[in-house]
Formats: C-alpha cells, sequence, structure tokens
C-alpha cells in the first residue's frame, strides 16, 4: 500500500474551519475489489469540488462530491460514513466496494461564539466551548494571554490595540458574544458597540454581579441606548450554578450559550 499524504488536506480543512467556511473532509476507509484511489486518502470537498487531496477520480469521486454537497446542504449528522456497491450504487461495471467518512466544517452559519478576554474564565471555556460543534474567536489585546489559549482548529484569535478594536472585527449578527475582560471599563464599550451596530446579535453577555449589571445598565442608559435594547444584554453570564473557580464559571457559561442555543 502506498503512502498517503492528507497533510495539504488539513491545512486547507483547518484554515476553512478557522474563517468559517463549508467543506467537508471525506477519507477513503475501505475498499473491496479494484476501485481507484487508497485506503486512508482524504480531499477537501468545498463548493466547487475537490479543493485540496485525491480520491482516485472518475465515478467515485464524482459521487464523493454528490454525497458531501448533500451533507452540507441538509441539517443533519456532522459524521456520516457511507459503503457504496461500485455495480449497484454507482453504475460501474468492476466489482466491489468502497467506505468513506464525511466529516462536515461548520461554515458560516454554524454556532459562531466570540470570547472578548483570554483570561482565567476564558482559558477553561474555551477548550470547553470547542469540543462541541461550533467556531470561536477570541479577542484580547494582550499577546501573552493570547498565546496561551489552547490550539485547536475551531480557535483563533485575535489582537489589537484595545478588546473594541479587535471584537469588532469578528462580530456578526449570528455571533454569540460574551465580554469576559478585564473588567467594567473594557466590557463596556464591546456591549455599547454591539447594541448600537449589531443589536440583532442572538446572545450578548458580560460576566460581573448585579452590582456590575446596576452600573453597566446606567452608563448604557446615559448613552441614550433604549430598554429594548438593554433588555439584550444578560449579565451576570453563566447560569447559577458552581462556585468561583474559572473552570466552574466555564461550565455555567457552557450551559447557558447551550440553553441559549436552543432558543434560535
Amino acid at each position: 500500500m502506498s503512502e498517503v499524504d492528507s497533510s495539504e488536506v488539513w491545512l486547507q480543512a483547518g484554515e476553512a474551519a478557522a474563517n468559517g467556511r463549508a467543506g467537508v473532509v471525506v477519507t477513503l476507509t475501505g475498499a473491496r475489489g479494484s476501485i481507484p484511489g487508497t485506503v486512508g486518502a482524504k480531499a477537501l470537498v468545498g463548493e466547487s469540488g475537490i479543493q485540496a487531496g485525491n480520491l482516485g477520480g472518475g465515478k467515485v469521486e464524482a459521487a464523493v462530491i454528490r454525497e458531501a454537497h448533500r451533507l452540507q446542504a441538509e441539517d443533519g449528522p456532522v459524521v456520516q460514513a457511507v459503503t457504496w456497491n461500485l455495480q449497484r450504487d454507482l453504475g460501474m461495471t468492476c466489482g466491489g466496494e468502497v467506505s468513506f467518512l464525511f466529516e462536515r466544517l461548520g461554515g458560516a452559519d454554524s454556532w459562531h461564539i466570540v470570547v472578548c478576554g483570554a483570561g482565567h474564565v476564558a482559558q477553561a471555556l474555551v477548550p470547553l466551548l470547542a469540543s462541541l460543534p461550533c467556531r470561536i474567536d477570541v479577542v484580547d489585546p494582550r499577546p501573552e494571554w493570547l498565546s496561551r489559549v489552547r490550539p485547536h482548529l475551531a480557535v483563533s484569535t485575535h489582537g489589537g490595540e484595545d478588546y473594541l478594536s479587535a471584537a469588532r472585527q469578528v462580530i456578526r449578527p449570528h455571533s454569540f458574544v460574551i465580554c469576559v475582560t478585564q473588567g467594567h471599563g473594557t466590557d463596556l464599550p464591546i456591549v455599547r458597540w454591539v447594541l448600537e451596530n449589531v443589536p440583532e446579535v442572538p446572545f450578548l453577555g458580560v460576566i460581573g454581579s448585579e452590582v456590575k449589571r446596576a452600573k453597566l445598565m446606567s452608563e448604557l442608559r446615559a448613552a441614550q441606548l433604549g430598554e429594548d435594547l438593554l433588555e439584550k444584554v444578560t449579565c451576570p453570564l453563566g447560569l447559577p450554578i458552581g462556585g468561583n473557580h474559572p473552570s466552574e464559571i466555564a461550565i455555567s457559561i457552557a450551559a447557558q450559550l447551550l440553553e441559549k442555543r436552543a432558543q434560535f
């Protein structure tokens, strides 16, 4: 069996996932009979077809592209295994079977979470969220904290002059936004900008106490933001479970995000 080099597929799949592009990674997992391709071969399928890798071409590869596009278009499983009979399913004259594993990338419409702040809570929260089917952007002007964020294909980090300048580059109308920065002074500009520019975000949460909430609401009202907008802010952030350890806070936040996601 010849050696399979899938490094380019993983490289492009990582870039696609980090930037929210749609795609499906396909792996040839099994074969019986005379078939094109090598077991272990991979390909990245995008909207225009094969973007990286090689699955042997011909009818088999054409069927892979069709199935990848179907998987991407439907709200079905993220991972799917298929086995095709070459004669019955693909109309080929040669006998045998092929098996593939399809792994769907999230794409631009997947669950997108922006974590503003890379401190202790974020360090515990991001790996937890990365285990879920979502895409995460972490923003923080402190490179020493960004460097501590655990690497993952679904996680991208962004620095800048301040929190707001970094956050503005990644927040979109479909983003779940959480503020766990260094304090009220750095949370407030982000919250105000989101309410004024992308008020349709499905979730905007700020870590803190009831005292912080009162101060936050007071300053937002002073900025002439209406009560309809203020109702979009969740503070304190996280479900009322667990203690004050960063890991327990992270679990409470992740649980709340899952709860809110189910409402959209």
